[in-house]
């Protein structure tokens, strides 16, 4: 599909032209699923959210979620592209912390900065990582957010064992240093390079490593649809979750991450889609939000913002196939 052909797509069933105005919600295309609703209507509303900039001050992500009507939001507590960060304010926190019990949301997560690779055996950067991680746990507990999510890095080459091994120490170490209570959430990979996490047997290994208590799961259905688990019908969905269930058991799936997948079933690419337009599609993301297993968790989207107005149009699409 080429660039105008997509950017009419998005009009279309986005409400979105090119500026960014929004059509009235009447206007709104819904592409038909191939076997109409998956299943049964559930009136339980579903918690969802989007990844918010901590731009200004880090309190005006709670002005952003806000804004974009969230009922949940996930934020890098610090620049997630350096290894050098701000000290936190205590005022900053305090006013954080106002915001959000005023606000009533919950849960709320962090995510531990990008260049943080916990499965490295380059002693200096897994060194690194960790101490990237520790102070990520204990700005969580300034903050009071009660999980952070991580990726889980690459073993660069040197095992799939070697890998495992590293982030298991990593996550033991950082949990004997910091006071914190925040659970650690590790999310499912793409299996791009040489990652590590991108099996439920992988995410399985390390939790059976680490203290179970105060670890668990982030399911991304764009990495999960990337590294082969099918998520494109109600049957899939179903087959996907039972694997979940046989591997890690439901109950340490703490959050999803809801993206759309641009590459398709196997890929190994890791690029988000929105929602409904990409490989899993509107009958996919209809079945997810329809499995009691996944409609029940806090939902965060991490979906392209290629377009104003990009973020809200994602969580009216996910919460019109939630109904």
């Amino acid at each position: 599909m080429n660039g105008e052909d997509l950017r009419i797509l998005k009009k279309n069933v986005y409400g979105l032209n090119k500026r960014g105005d929004e059509h009235s919600t009447s206007e709104l295309v819904c592409i038909p699923c191939r076997q109409g609703c998956l299943v049964e209507n559930d009136d339980t509303p579903i918690r969802c959210g989007l990844h918010v900039s901590i731009a200004g001050k880090i309190d005006r992500a709670v002005d952003r979620a806000v804004a974009r009507s969230c009922d949940t939001f996930q934020i890098f507590t610090r620049n997630p592209r350096s290894w050098r960060s701000r000290r936190l304010r205590r005022d900053d926190a305090t006013e954080f912390r106002r915001k959000v019990r005023l606000t009533g949301m919950t849960p709320i997560f962090a995510h531990l900065p990008y260049l943080a690779n916990l499965s490295s055996p380059n002693k200096t950067i897994h060194r690194r990582s960790v101490r990237a991680l520790i102070q990520e746990l204990d700005r969580c507990k300034a903050l009071d957010i009660s999980y952070i999510v991580v990726h889980l890095g690459s073993h660069l080459g040197k095992g799939r064992k070697l890998g495992i091994e590293r982030v298991t120490e990593a996550i033991n170490t950082a949990l004997d240093s910091s006071e914190s209570r925040a659970t650690i959430l590790l999310e499912n990979t793409a299996g791009t390079g040489n990652s590590i996490g991108s099996s439920f047997r992988d995410l399985q290994e390390i939790i059976d490593r680490v203290c179970k208590s105060r670890v668990a799961v982030c399911f991304d259905t764009c990495h999960a649809f990337a590294y082969g688990y099918d998520l494109r019908d109600l049957r899939s969905v179903e087959a996907t979750v039972s694997q979940l269930e046989n591997s890690l058991g439901l109950n340490l799936i703490a959050l999803v991450h809801a993206n759309d997948s641009k590459g398709e079933l196997a890929s190994r690419i890791d690029r988000h889609e929105h929602i409904g337009l990409g490989y899993i599609g509107e009958e996919g993301f209809r079945a997810i939000l329809h499995t009691e297993a996944l409609r029940r968790l806090p939902i965060i989207l991490e979906t392209p913002i290629d377009m104003p107005g990009a973020d809200e149009a994602n969580l009216r699409r996910i919460r019109e196939f939630a109904m």
